[in-house]
């Protein structure tokens, strides 16, 4: 089976990806996966890593840029399916996967028109623009929660769960501790703002090493922070006088996840589906420009029924982070339930519900 994988930009849109590929390839090696993306995305870094193909178009995102930014995006569809076309013409897949991010578009477009099996996968609560309009065309579409079915026509919606990558599952939390050079003593907290880092997650995570003194000795952070922000959050964990490793960006994020006693993060699908793997307890800070704002229906939903914590954005501060901290380091028995409840909502069988269907799908075909 030869599937071509449309998406990225994020690891949001990303991984479920990563991780259907490696399930393919896992049932058999002679299957071929090529991912298509674009140069701006995280694909350049995780793809050939990952020991995948991978092949660019030319596109933009059109949600969110201004009038200007927008047009220039516009002008760039003409040429993104061109590329597209060029690309499925190459290939010649048996079936196309969008996962979302800027490439799907294009990607699932020019493989409707040219007669490929199309599939589509919605990773959030509230779907982007892109798969509400790809959804009334493709042959099927696969959502990861209920409260997603209702934006496609249900006769070709599939609730399958997010994918996630097999080997998050793996880490091991005294190797996470000696990988990241952490105290095996120490109250841990995971800190990242998803593949880029985020740049106000960062400030009140520092600013609220000014409220935590007291617990000093006692909590150490594993922070990941992209590029911009290593060095500024690096200096405050010293001058603050906080244990912890500082780092920009790491591939290691299952000892990440298993070294961890609480998560700050982000609430986007991927790293909400890692977290129910994971079983970790989260504070999930929902990024406020998310289209249709679905992280914050993502997080919502988690806060709902007692899987995580929230704050929002617009209200995040140093204060209320650290009055969130010492709450959780002090009430280990919400941290257990949070853990438990959490772990409720993980289902490892997505990426087979999706290869299954996709089978099905090139079997119809042919």
């Amino acid at each position: 089976m030869k599937v071509v994988i449309a998406g990225g930009g994020t690891g949001g849109h990303l991984f479920p990806g990563v991780a259907v590929a490696k399930e393919l390839m896992e049932r058999d090696d002679g299957n071929v996966v090529i991912f298509v993306g674009t140069t701006k995305g995280i694909e350049g870094k995780i793809i050939p890593k990952a020991g995948f193909g991978l092949r660019f178009i030319r596109s933009e995102g059109l949600v969110g840029k201004g009038a200007a930014g927008t047009l220039r995006s516009a002008m760039k569809i003409p040429l993104s399916l061109k590329d597209s076309f060029a690309i499925l013409r190459e290939i010649k897949p048996d079936i196309a996967f969008g996962v979302g991010g800027y490439s799907s578009g294009p990607l699932i477009m020019s493989a409707l028109l040219m007669g490929i099996p199309t599939m589509i996968h919605e990773q959030n609560t509230v779907p982007g623009l892109t798969n509400r309009m790809l959804g009334r065309f493709v042959r099927t579409v696969a959502v990861t929660y209920h409260e997603s079915i209702s934006f496609f026509p249900k006769e070709k919606t599939l609730l399958t769960g997010n994918p996630v990558r097999r080997e998050i599952l793996t880490g091991e939390r005294d190797r996470g501790y000696d990988r990241f050079s952490l105290n095996k003593d120490m109250f841990t907290i995971f800190v990242f703002g998803g593949s880029s880092g985020a740049g106000h997650i960062n400030k009140a995570v520092t600013d609220a090493l000014g409220f935590l003194g007291e617990y000093k000795d006692r909590i150490q952070f594993l922070h990941q922070t992209g590029e911009m922000d290593l060095v500024p959050v690096r200096e405050m964990y010293h001058s603050k006088g906080f244990k912890g490793t500082i780092i920009s960006f790491t591939h290691e994020m299952a000892d990440a996840y298993a070294a961890a006693d609480l998560v700050i993060s982000r609430a986007g699908a991927t790293t909400l589906a890692e977290l129910a793997a994971c079983g970790k307890a989260a504070i999930l800070v929902p990024y406020p420009f998310a289209a249709g704002k679905h992280q914050e229906s993502n997080a919502r939903k988690m806060l709902d029924i007692g899987a995580a914590q929230m704050v929002l954005d617009e209200e995040l501060n140093g204060k209320k982070l650290s009055e969130h901290i010492s709450y959780l380091f002090d009430n280990p028995d919400i941290i257990s339930q949070m853990e438990r409840t959490v772990m409720s909502l993980g289902g490892s069988d997505a990426s087979r519900k999706i290869i299954e269907h996709m089978m099905g799908l090139i079997k119809k075909d042919g």
